[in-house]
């Protein structure tokens, strides 16, 4: 399983699914990462936390730890 913590800066990939539950699924569903959406992982912090993406015309950083959450596929 791939997933969006384990993607490089330049990849461009399609989520697939969210694991997670409750309030946590939630939040990441409402900043728009959603079932099929293709996220640009633009940059990751100098630590390795956060990764800024590019999603639906927008940039959002999320931390790792929500990142390992997102299952992905090229």
């Amino acid at each position: 399983m791939r997933t969006l913590k384990d993607a490089a800066i330049g990849d461009t990939v399609t989520v697939k699914r969210i694991h997670g539950e409750g309030a946590l699924k939630r939040r990441i569903m409402d900043m728009g990462i959603t079932k099929g959406v293709q996220v640009y992982v633009r940059k990751v912090a100098p630590l390795g936390d956060p990764m800024e993406l590019t999603l639906r015309g927008y940039e959002l950083s999320l931390r790792r730890d929500d990142c390992e959450l997102i299952e992905v596929e090229e």
